[in-house]
């Protein structure tokens, strides 16, 4: 069980970033922390991490960090940590800072509660309580960010992209990559429609 804590507190860590955004512009407001520096922290971390990815996969780069965090079904293929990175990146790329930094709370924060609550187990559909589980937190992340029916349209993204496990060539599509862009896509989608 240790281990699984250990990788929900390294996703966990990932709202450091929009979190200290938040702090900047809210709170501080020194200007030190602009989107556009998250955009570029994010482009840095990406090439950083597909480095290490290229070099863990390709080139015999093997760390300790690798073993102990890892599942055993990234030991061969691109580990979720990178589709997380890319997923990311995306999002703050696509969607403007109201709506992207939700969608990465989503991420960072409610992707962890939902793999608590399914016991690392992976089913092609989550079972109803992680699915209400996913929906409920990541509608209060998103609640005090934008008006209640995007936050509610957000949270079924976020929760339909970690809830279903869709298949291509044989391989899980990675919930990392998808639930800030289902988030922020559903999110988009009902302030257009609303």
């Amino acid at each position: 069980m240790g281990l699984e804590i250990g990788r929900r507190l390294v996703h966990a860590s990932g709202a450091v970033v929009p979190g200290a955004y938040l702090l900047d512009t809210r709170i501080l407001e020194t200007g030190l922390l602009t989107w556009s520096a998250v955009q570029a922290l994010a482009v840095v971390g990406l090439l950083v991490i597909f480095g290490l990815e290229a070099a863990r996969l390709y080139g015999g780069f093997d760390h300790p960090i690798y073993e102990r965090l890892a599942r055993e079904y990234e030991q061969d293929t691109v580990a979720g940590y990178a589709m997380y990175a890319l997923g990311a990146t995306v999002t703050v790329f696509v969607f403007e800072p109201t709506l992207a930094v939700p969608a990465l709370f989503m991420l960072t924060l409610g992707d962890p509660v939902s793999g608590m609550l399914s016991g690392g187990t992976l089913r092609r559909i989550a079972r109803l309580r992680v699915l209400v589980g996913m929906f409920s937190v990541c509608l209060l992340l998103a609640s005090p960010f934008v008006p209640l029916y995007v936050a509610v349209a957000g949270a079924l993204g976020a929760t339909v992209a970690d809830g279903v496990k869709p298949m291509i060539n044989g391989y899980v599509v990675d919930d990392n990559l998808t639930i800030p862009l289902f988030a922020g896509g559903a999110m988009w989608v009902a302030l257009v429609l609303g």
